[in-house]
């Protein structure tokens, strides 16, 4: 056994030098093909910058700047320097000096030299950034510093000043505990601070996609919150009786009251009575706008059925639901009752077919017909190219005339009953057969207004559109250039389509607006506040929320 174990062992050494062998022949016999990892780099070029700021740091189109770097002067012609993309004319320059001239359009971001030779691999060096002076620019009054830290869906503004806001936060401000969780709901004054005179509790379980507040009747004051949960402010969801839609106090408490149930434990009478919502309607899905006319209430979204609790056949521990079968919308009186002669045929007890699509947004007009939008191409059974306004009696508006409507999605549409406009924005690229692409601008009757135009646009796609009382035009989404001119996800428009002289000074904007609302900057200047999955606004992080000023 010893004799083969040391038999072993010496085979394995023999086979081992064997290998070493070979490995250092191979190696010698090849060492001439062997390369250098890094040979045939860019070779450097000498050129730095200097300074982490040019003079002035903040600078508008036409203006003379300096930055200082060296390593220029034997690269004579064969250089360019770009602000933000967008190349600038060089006035003069020394071996530790630059000065060139502001282009114009241009917007704030980088400062880079390009060395155009390719003998020289046409290398890029990055400088510093040059702030764009202009008249749009982030509030840095607003007191919304760490914002949320998801969605915000909806912002309503409140008779205080403040402000209501929605989406799918479980945090705003830092100010979630373990005991006391943000729940998709938050208050804000009108400075942007939190504020807590509402009492929303835990707030919601989940998803809220609308807020609303009601303006007339016997329920004056009092809100309505909409999306898809099954409790507000208590931690025994299964006990909520929440159907994605529910009423709150004017003091932003849960609207309830106490019923007679099915006692199934007769020993115990606690179970006798229960606390419920008082608004007793809802939907199975999701909703995503409500509105209000005439003391009833009007949901959006993508749902098949309207709820309704039978309390008479309910117990404190389950509840008995009807359920009918209501396509995408549904109008209910203010208890929560369905209103049947909206959107519903009583002879087949079901809803109409709605829309073959889903459903993205939607607005409500001061007539109080409904305008939807989304990705469908007929409603009822009627031909609707992604757009279609609704009659008070739930059916297709025949006199709203879109024509072939847009050849894609639509992902929001805007109203301002100011200028009395419609903005919808998408992936599209015409409506109704003309050039639009991604923006389009119609009248109340459904044309297309004349005088604007959406031309071009490359590098990404609008997502929201929405015009200012005094007829500007914001645009967002994730595009680079507009009309061949550098506008990355921001900028501002005339009331003709054109980009607004001094108001597209912006860097990058990255991110989805879902609401826009018109206020005022902490210096008393037109600003609005934008609400959604933001991330970033010209270069700067941003959570969410912001406020931007806009002068006159």
């Amino acid at each position: 056994m010893k004799y083969l174990n040391y038999k072993y062992k010496t085979s394995v050494f023999q086979i081992g030098f064997f290998l070493l062998a070979t490995l250092l022949f191979a190696c010698k016999k090849n060492e001439v093909e062997l390369k250098d990892p890094y040979a045939n780099g860019k070779e450097s070029l000498g050129i730095q910058f200097r300074s982490k700021a040019p003079s002035p740091a903040i600078a508008s189109s036409g203006d003379v700047v300096d930055v200082n770097i060296r390593g220029l002067l034997k690269y004579k012609d064969k250089f360019k320097l770009y602000v933000n993309e967008l190349e600038a004319e060089v006035l003069n320059y020394s071996d530790s000096t630059l000065q060139f001239k502001v282009p114009l359009n241009a917007s704030t971001g980088g400062i880079w030299v390009t060395v155009d030779d390719a003998s020289l691999d046409n290398q890029t060096f990055f400088g510093p950034t040059l702030q764009i002076a202009g008249k749009t620019s982030l509030d840095a009054g607003f007191q919304v510093v760490n914002g949320s830290n998801y969605t915000i869906y909806d912002i309503l503004r409140l008779a205080s000043g403040g402000y209501i806001l929605a989406g799918a936060f479980t945090d705003f401000e830092n100010k979630a505990t373990k005991d006391l969780p943000v729940g998709n709901i938050a208050q804000i004054n009108a400075g942007g601070a939190v504020e807590t005179t509402l009492k929303f509790g835990i707030g919601a379980n989940y998803l809220l996609n609308s807020a609303e507040r009601i303006s007339s009747g016997a329920q004056n004051g009092k809100f309505l919150i909409a999306g898809n949960f099954s409790s507000f402010n208590t931690k025994r969801p299964n006990r909520a009786n929440i159907n994605s839609l529910t009423r709150l106090n004017v003091d932003g408490t849960l609207d309830s009251t106490i019923i007679d149930v099915v006692n199934a434990t007769p020993n115990d009478p606690s179970k006798n009575r229960d606390t419920v919502p008082s608004f007793n309607g809802g939907v199975q899905g999701t909703i995503k706008k409500i509105f209000t006319f005439n003391d009833q209430v009007y949901a959006v979204g993508n749902f098949d059925y309207y709820l309704r609790a039978f309390y008479e056949r309910s117990t404190y521990d389950a509840k008995v639901y009807d359920r009918v079968l209501m396509r995408q919308m549904v109008r209910m009186d203010m208890d929560g009752s369905m209103d049947q002669t909206f959107h519903y045929n009583a002879a087949t007890k079901q809803s109409p077919n709605g829309a073959n699509g889903i459903i993205n947004d939607a607005i409500q007009l001061p007539d109080g017909k409904l305008i939807l939008a989304g990705t469908f191409t007929s409603f009822n059974g009627i031909s609707r190219n992604r757009l279609v306004r609704i009659n008070l009696d739930g059916s297709v508006d025949a006199t709203f005339n879109i024509g072939t409507g847009a050849d894609d999605e639509i992902t929001s549409i805007t109203y301002n009953a100011t200028t009395k406009k419609i903005l919808v924005a998408g992936p599209f690229k015409t409506f109704n057969g003309q050039p639009r692409t991604g923006v389009a601008m119609l009248e109340t009757d459904g044309s297309l207004t004349a005088g604007f135009t959406f031309p071009s646009l490359s590098g990404g796609i609008v997502n929201y559109a929405g015009q200012l009382n005094n007829g500007k035009i914001i645009v967002a989404g994730s595009f680079n250039k507009y009309r061949d001119i550098l506008r990355q996800g921001f900028m501002v428009l005339n009331t003709d389509g054109t980009l607004a002289s001094g108001y597209n000074n912006t860097g990058v904007f990255q991110g989805t607006i879902e609401k826009m609302i018109e206020t005022t900057s902490t210096a008393g200047n037109p600003a609005i506040i934008l609400v959604g999955n933001i991330f970033r606004f010209d270069n700067i992080p941003a959570k969410n929320i912001i406020r931007v000023e806009l002068l006159n």
